[in-house]
């Protein structure tokens, strides 16, 4: 069973920088495709962006593209997503999601086993 805690998120100004993270308790970690997906009120939750598990390969939402970016560090079970130029539409609680390589589409959340709890993020404008 492999738990994920967020954190990184608070309340910034449009234009800012945030840093999230995601710490794994697996040591099976590096073996994991990773996402992060966001859920703002009254929306599904929505796919921002996933990692393969060596690092070499991600996939990012064309919304956030040019602005987000995944990366791993699996010496530390760590996923992160740095979000650069902030907007307000990027308001939302933000969720990792864990799963062993298969078959299926990577950008859906019912393709992921384990999830974090959220983190919010507010952008003001």
């Amino acid at each position: 069973q492999v738990q994920l805690v967020e954190s990184g998120g608070g309340l910034v100004q449009a234009g800012d920088s945030l840093r999230l993270s995601c710490a794994a308790s697996e040591r099976t970690f590096s073996t994991y495709i990773m996402g992060w997906f966001r859920q703002a009120p009254g929306k599904e939750r929505s796919f921002v962006a996933n990692i393969h598990w060596s690092g070499d390969n991600t996939n990012t939402a064309d919304s956030v593209k040019g602005r987000f970016t995944i990366s791993r560090d699996n010496a530390k079970n760590t996923l992160y997503l740095q979000m650069n130029s902030l907007k307000p539409e990027d308001t939302a609680v933000y969720y990792c999601a864990a799963r062993s390589p298969g078959w299926g589409d990577a950008t859906r959340p019912a393709w992921y086993n384990y999830w974090g709890q959220g983190t919010q993020v507010t952008v003001s404008s």
